[in-house]
């Protein structure tokens, strides 16, 4: 996922992107739409079915 998918998503959930690393900003659209802020911590496995950046996230734990 690009950074400007990432920033346009944030916009949408009203947080500001700048300045902000993309796991940073991935992490704080986690907590807003009520997920663990968990990115790129998963290690192979990851129980938040609902969180959009589960496949991206498994994908970069493996």
């Amino acid at each position: 996922m690009k950074m400007s998918e990432v920033r346009r998503m944030a916009k949408n959930l009203g947080i500001n992107s700048f300045g902000k690393k993309k796991v940073d900003l991935i992490r704080e659209i986690q907590r807003a739409e009520g997920n663990f802020d968990c990115f790129g911590t998963a290690n192979g496995y990851c129980d938040q079915k609902e969180c959009v950046f589960r496949p991206l996230c498994l994908a970069k734990s493996k």
